[in-house]
Formats: structure tokens, C-alpha cells, sequence
């Protein structure tokens, strides 16, 4: 008995310390499998990830504090269901449509041979730093943005920062980009800068098929769903609503919606050194959820114009916070505005 008593004990200690372990986040490197996982409390709530054949680097997946999806699996990870649209719209990422007339944010698999050449890529070279205790994590790493034959024209140097606060899982990327070409100029267009592409349930709903052509006149067409099947709804810190957020600028935005009984709301929030602030939002009802300083034209109507250009040496910097909330209501704008005014301070 005694022997079965002490034997139960220790299975007890060991249980105890494997979920003090557990408490708080942790980093995972698998190197193998080109990613570094993310867990708070034991539980995967993201991972950066550099494949291959997305020609970026990734977080992916996105989830809540308590493990539920929020973005969408395809193409790497479909589930059934999901749309199979804008094979490039994976996770979370930061991209451009035209720098320097490559095209960095249509780049994917889905690209034939023959139109590579007009294409950009995002490749990942090292981890810098990757840690994990108890109240934060944070990786570091370096990526080139490169040409279909390999030139680079932007040396990025990119810090997550990941933190809590109550049911908010919260991410801080400081994105730095350098020239290390004689000029590089981020053309004034409409797909970009740092986009999520949203699970089904979190889509806007619609009744309607939209077409979306890229800038190479490549055509998309995407089927829309009846009110019930999916249930997001933008809201932006100016006031505005669904489809009437695409093309305005505000500091923050957003995307709320039910999954899987929890009611979900992702968030961007701009931040005011980052050029072009406060951005113009790219949020489609389909499911991009995106932020765009850089594109102004097309959603001013030809009223504004940026541009940006780097010359060799010069680099810029780009600030965005991303929330990730689940609970039992959406994140209040009041709550948001404190995260938003809290991210402002930082440097």
C-alpha cells in the first residue's frame, strides 16, 4: 500500500511540474519542418513559418488563447469548406505588390514558369533569437526580398513580440526594411502591406460573387455565402462598418465574428511613426484582412499619392500590432483604443 501510495505520488509531482512547465509561453524550434511554434500555456497559438512555397515567411496558424483557429488553412493546411481563392493569402504576413515592378504579393505556387520573372520572393536567412518564458516570447529574424533569379533588393530585419492580455493574445511586429540596391521604390498600388487571411466563419457574409483582378490582370472569382454560414463584421475606430471600411484610413480596425461557439475579434493596429499613418484598410469580406500605408491612390481616387523610395544604405521601419481575442463578446473599442494608445508609446 505504501508502495502504491508513494508511486501515485510521484506520478502526482511529475503531473504538477509538467503544467508548471507548461504556464506561460515557450518556443519550439523544428528545424526540419522550417518553423518555430509558439505555445502559451501548452497550447499552439501560432508559428513562424518559412516554407518554401509560400515565398514568404508566415505566422501560421493563428489562434486564440485557448487554441481556436482563426485563419484559414489553404493552401497548406486545407480544411473542409474553405475557399481555395488567392492561393498567396496564408496566416499573417507583410508583403507589397510592386517594388521596384516586381510583384512580391501575388507571388505563389500558383504562378506559372513563364510569368515568374515578374514575381518577388521573401526568403528567409537566419534566426537571429527565439524565446519563450512566462509572460512573452519573441523571435528575431533576417529575410532578403529578392528577384526570380535570387538579387536582393531589401535586407528585412523583423522582431515578434508576443505578450497576453486577459483573453488577448497580442503581437508586436517591428519590421525593418533596407536598401541594398541603388534604389528601391514601393509604387503607390493597392495589394499590400501586412494582411490575414481570416477562417470561413470569420468571412464577411454576401450574397453577391465579386471579381478581384492583381496587377498582372489575373482574375479571381469569388463566390459569396448567405447570413448564417459565415459571421464577421468589420468595425474601424472611425465609426465605419463592414464593406464601408475598404478604402479609408483609420488607426485601427476590426474583424469580428462567431467560431465555433467563441465570439472572436482580430484586430490591427497602426502604428503612428510608421509611414502613410494612419493607413488605409484593405479588408475584403472574403476574408483579407489587410493594412495599407503605402497604397493611396486608388483608395484617395487620385487624390494622394506616396510612392515611397529607399536609396541605397536608407532603410524604413514598419510598426503593427495584431490582436488576437476570444471570449464571450467581441473586444471593446474602448479596449482596444488603450491597446491601441498603449503600442503608440512604443519605440
Amino acid at each position: 500500500m505504501r508502495t502504491g501510495a508513494a508511486f501515485l505520488s510521484l506520478i502526482v509531482l511529475i503531473m504538477f511540474h509538467r503544467a508548471e512547465a507548461q504556464k506561460g509561453f515557450s518556443i519550439q524550434s523544428l528545424d526540419d519542418k522550417k518553423k518555430i511554434e509558439v505555445r502559451f500555456n501548452g497550447i499552439l497559438v501560432t508559428a513562424y513559418c518559412y516554407f518554401d512555397s509560400t515565398e514568404k515567411p508566415v505566422l501560421f496558424p493563428l489562434r486564440t488563447l485557448s487554441g481556436n483557429t482563426v485563419t484559414r488553412g489553404y493552401p497548406v493546411a486545407p480544411r473542409p469548406g474553405e475557399r481555395t481563392d488567392h492561393p498567396h493569402h496564408l496566416g499573417l504576413w507583410l508583403n507589397y505588390e510592386r517594388v521596384n515592378g516586381l510583384d512580391f504579393w501575388n507571388n505563389s505556387t500558383a504562378i506559372s514558369p513563364e510569368k515568374k520573372p515578374g514575381y518577388g520572393s521573401i526568403r528567409h536567412q537566419k534566426i537571429v533569437s527565439a524565446s519563450g518564458k512566462n509572460d512573452r516570447a519573441s523571435i528575431e529574424t533576417v529575410s532578403h526580398w529578392v528577384d526570380n533569379t535570387g538579387k536582393t533588393l531589401l535586407e528585412e530585419k523583423t522582431k515578434y513580440l508576443f505578450t497576453t492580455r486577459n483573453n488577448d493574445l497580442v503581437i508586436d511586429r517591428t519590421t525593418v526594411l533596407k536598401a541594398v540596391v541603388p534604389e528601391v521604390v514601393f509604387a503607390d498600388t493597392k495589394d499590400g502591406l501586412i494582411g490575414i487571411r481570416v477562417a470561413r466563419e470569420l468571412e464577411m457574409p454576401s450574397k453577391e460573387n465579386s471579381k478581384y483582378v492583381d496587377a498582372s490582370g489575373n482574375i479571381t472569382t469569388v463566390s459569396q455565402t448567405p447570413e448564417g454560414a459565415v459571421t464577421g463584421m468589420y468595425v474601424s475606430d472611425n465609426g465605419l462598418s463592414g464593406d464601408a471600411v475598404w478604402g479609408t484610413r483609420a488607426p485601427w480596425t476590426a474583424l469580428n465574428g462567431v467560431k465555433d461557439g467563441e465570439n472572436i475579434s482580430i484586430v490591427i493596429i497602426d502604428h503612428p511613426s510608421n509611414p502613410g499613418y494612419p493607413t488605409y484598410w484593405h479588408a475584403r469580406g472574403y476574408g483579407l484582412f489587410a493594412a495599407n500605408p503605402l497604397g493611396q491612390k486608388i483608395f484617395s481616387k487620385g487624390t494622394e499619392e506616396l510612392n515611397l523610395t529607399l536609396r541605397k544604405g536608407e532603410s524604413t521601419t514598419f510598426r503593427f500590432r495584431v490582436i488576437v481575442h476570444g471570449g464571450a463578446s467581441a473586444l471593446a473599442p474602448e479596449a482596444i483604443d488603450n491597446l491601441a494608445s498603449e503600442f503608440a508609446k512604443t519605440k
